[in-house]
């Protein structure tokens, strides 16, 4: 079975990237997802064994799915965005989460033929420090590691390094003056910070709480006190199944959206029903680690508005929080905070992306905006009417 040791490694960033880019090899894997037609075809999920996969794995364990009239086989737990980007083309898999820059990658940078179709969840993700580290600004010639480059966390680490008059190099010793990125399995990252390796790391949830939990280092900073309730990962599914198997499609978007109101209104049994504790294993994570990310006190929260972790407690966001509609504005906002972000490799499909067009062709809301109809639209989730809104990024 997959663990967490096996998550984001070098081996399969290499994979993805590969993947991605093999435009030869996509005509055939595109091939084979077509060929699912089956109107009763099952729902598989592919699926990482993190808090970002929440929404989903409760769809599945609470009989959301079922409820709709679907089939559904358990979630297939994969060993990193490669393989769960392998999985889907090739159809085996036909529902995933995937993280919001790395939809944008698969899309226009490896001409993947899939849409956004709802947000899976949002904020849950954190930049962790030694408890020596002060602030952002005490980074100053230090190394600190991110899983990936096509991700929220590199955008919003980047934003703040800036602010902090810091700069970012990607090899040798930095300077006074700047941040040594490096590329780092999320299960690494802990270790490496008790260690020394590095001076802090940022990722999604629960590492951050996993080294909260075992006194190894603090959060700096939360990344949706950075950027308000930023999307993290997003639900992908095939062109091919949104356009032909429309009711099929309408009913796997309905299912998630009711398991994120579950969610909501359940946090403490989601720890749970996520934990290795379950008898279902979705996660290898303990249900202590888990709750501090779903469940925090008040008492965790006015220590880390104290502590300067959250800067922004008018905004009143939660470590987690799960709400379906894919907001257009985020979706070119991160396009063009991405054109001002280091990313490795080669990143001309990027620099070419105009971000009112992405917001338009990389989403289809359709099938979210129904579905939000038959809870309540967007009140059900404490939100507004309307289907707009404005970004706040306030480092």
């Amino acid at each position: 079975m997959p663990t967490e040791d096996s998550l984001f490694s070098r081996r399969d960033i290499m994979r993805l990237s590969a993947l991605l880019t093999a435009s030869g090899a996509l005509p055939f894997l595109r091939a084979r997802a077509a060929r699912a037609q089956d109107a009763d075809e099952p729902v598989r999920i592919g699926y990482l064994p993190i808090t970002d996969a929440t929404p989903l794995l409760v769809a599945h364990g609470k009989g959301f799915f079922e409820a709709e009239g679907l089939a559904v086989e358990k979630p297939v737990m994969l060993r990193g965005w490669s393989q769960i980007v392998e999985a889907f083309l090739a159809g085996q898999v036909n529902v995933i989460h995937l993280l919001s820059p790395i939809t944008i990658w698969a899309r226009y940078g490896g001409g993947t033929p899939a849409k956004v179709v709802a947000w899976n969840h949002t904020s849950g993700s954190a930049l962790t420090a030694a408890n020596g580290i002060a602030g952002v600004a005490d980074l100053g010639g230090k190394t600190v590691a991110i899983p990936y480059w096509y991700l929220i966390h590199n955008v919003v680490l980047q934003r703040l390094l800036r602010e902090n008059g810091l700069e970012i190099v990607t090899s040798g010793a930095p300077a006074a003056n700047q941040v040594a990125l490096s590329l780092m399995s999320p299960a690494d990252m802990v270790p490496a910070l008790a260690a020394g390796q590095i001076a802090g790391y940022i990722v999604a949830e629960p590492f951050n709480a996993a080294a909260e939990v075992n006194g190894i280092g603090k959060v700096l900073r939360f990344t949706g006190d950075v950027w308000r309730d930023h999307a993290c990962c997003l639900v992908f599914m095939h062109e091919d199944h949104l356009a032909n198997r429309p009711e099929w499609s309408q009913k796997v978007v309905n299912a998630m959206v009711k398991a994120q109101l579950w969610t909501r209104d359940n946090r403490a049994e989601t720890a749970r029903l996520l934990s290795a504790a379950d008898p279902q294993k979705y996660t290898p994570h303990s249900p202590e680690i888990l709750a501090r990310v779903l469940t925090p006190s008040d008492t965790d929260m006015q220590g880390y508005a104290a502590s300067g972790a959250i800067r922004h407690p008018d905004w009143q966001d939660k470590r987690i929080d799960f709400q379906p509609y894919p907001f257009p504005s985020y979706t070119a906002e991160l396009v063009r905070m991405l054109k001002d972000t280091r990313v490795e490799g080669e990143r001309g499909f990027l620099d070419a992306l105009d971000p009112d067009f992405v917001a338009g062709d990389l989403v289809d809301d359709s099938f979210v905006k129904k579905a939000l109809e038959g809870v309540g639209g967007l009140p059900a989730f404490g939100l507004p009417e309307g289907w707009t809104r404005t970004e706040v990024v306030q480092a």
